[in-house]
């Protein structure tokens, strides 16, 4: 938590980076997700592997389906899910380990589980067997994984700002050439009309 001045890059807001969210602000000042994290503790349900992508279809069939997998469960593990404009750590919420590290641009869908709020998704490409992933976890409750969700939209907002700056700037950039130009990227192309603030 520190004290950003004015935010280095300029974010567009939620509802008009992403198509399905309807608030107009983010949570965090873009500088929190470029020089450290956003961290939250949530359990971890599990991983599945997605055979065919539909987006948000995929996420909440994994959802439905680790969900009843670990109704069972005694114990399900506690992580802290720690996003950045780089990607997602989930980090074991018990002796600190890193249990995986997903790079933004091999994340493609993130999305709530309609029929139980607190339980949410995201898909990520393995780029060693290139396959896709979706990880379930359940937050503490419905806000929580409300704002998860959202923070993980802000993160790949930065990003794609940070690589817009730097093809502006012709700097070299840490997001790699084909980040903006991927067919599964997860930010909407900017709208032709793209409303400037006053």
């Amino acid at each position: 938590t520190g004290d950003w001045g004015e935010p280095s890059i300029t974010l567009r807001p939620p509802n008009e980076a992403t198509a399905s969210t309807p608030v107009q602000y983010w949570q965090h000042h873009p500088e929190k997700l470029i020089f450290q994290s956003c961290d939250y503790k949530a359990f971890y349900l599990g991983s599945m592997l997605v055979k065919e992508l539909r987006g948000t279809e995929s996420t909440q069939d994994a959802c439905a389906k680790m969900r009843k997998s670990t109704e069972q469960m005694k114990k399900v593990p506690t992580i802290v899910l720690s996003v950045s404009y780089k990607g997602v750590k989930f980090i074991d919420a018990t002796n600190k380990n890193i249990i995986a590290e997903h790079e933004i641009r091999n994340i493609s869908c993130a999305a709530q589980d309609p029929e139980d709020l607190s339980t949410f998704a995201y898909i990520t490409k393995d780029l060693k067997t290139n396959h896709h992933y979706c990880h379930v976890f359940t937050a503490f409750d419905v806000n929580l994984a409300y704002e998860i969700i959202l923070t993980l939209g802000q993160a790949f907002e930065v990003a794609y700002q940070l690589a817009l700056q730097a093809r502006k700037g012709g700097h070299s950039s840490t997001l790699p050439e084909s980040f903006e130009n991927k067919p599964s990227k997860p930010i909407p192309k900017p709208r032709v009309s793209i409303r400037k603030s006053v």
